[in-house]
């Protein structure tokens, strides 16, 4: 299993047009995250990194919308780095990755520091590309050398949810898509006969994937029983 530090900084994406079949990963991403993000609640949500800025949840109660990120693409919000957020401890009540940990050097400090300013009960949407998948294997092709697929780091979906329960994160919602090598520029039909019956019989081999967690805390102070003993049974002597 390769470490999850690396010395070597990859190629990072400041758009999603630089993916490969970049237009089509966010057009699939951002319909397969509509739903769910109805279901997120409180008053703060942050989007972490440049792709994660351009997704945009028109039906998620939460109003309040902040993106973090380099500044070096296009997106507007906060210009910081993703593995030290300037953001105050459980503060924020819903988070946004999308493909922040394929393109980082320590994907464990972005964890933490999520981790770190996300409220109890608050859900966290990480997207990431599947190495058991066609994608998984083209990118060791030595072909398009210029495509940011090859130096994605392409953590298995196995591996990322052992690190978000570590975190106390309760997965609820995990799901792949897009039965495809994405290595080459062509169109993909998300809903023809194939992507239908690959997602219903292989669908953990999709090239990407969407995990949802929930962040839950057990308190751990001891909680004075409501119960009380009861008296010892006294035998009460009789008058004679």
């Amino acid at each position: 299993m390769k470490p999850a530090l690396t010395s070597k900084k990859p190629r990072y994406p400041n758009t999603w047009q630089e993916l490969p079949s970049g237009e089509l990963l966010q057009n699939v991403v951002a319909q397969r995250l509509l739903e769910p993000s109805r279901q997120w609640f409180g008053y703060h949500l942050l989007k972490v990194g440049q792709l994660s800025a351009e997704l945009c949840f028109p039906d998620c109660p939460i109003k309040h919308q902040v993106s973090l990120h380099n500044g070096l693409g296009s997106a507007p919000g906060v210009k910081a780095k993703t593995r030290q957020l300037p953001i105050l401890e459980r503060s924020i009540d819903a988070c946004v990755l999308a493909f922040e940990l394929d393109f980082a050097q320590d994907p464990h400090q972005i964890l933490r520091e999520v981790n770190r300013v996300m409220m109890p009960d608050g859900h966290l949407a990480l997207i990431g590309f599947n190495p058991m998948s066609l994608a998984g294997l083209a990118k060791y092709i030595p072909l398009r050398g210029d495509s940011l697929l090859h130096d994605a780091r392409c953590f298995s979906m196995m591996r990322i949810k052992d690190w978000m329960n570590l975190l106390g994160f309760e997965i609820i919602q995990e799901q792949c898509l897009l039965h495809t090598e994405l290595l080459f520029e062509r169109q993909v039909n998300p809903d023809n006969k194939f992507q239908r019956w690959a997602s219903h019989y292989c669908r953990w081999f999709g090239s990407v994937y969407i995990l949802i967690g929930k962040k839950r805390e057990i308190p751990l102070s001891l909680q004075k029983p409501k119960w009380a003993p009861k008296p010892a049974f006294i035998a009460k002597q009789a008058n004679i």
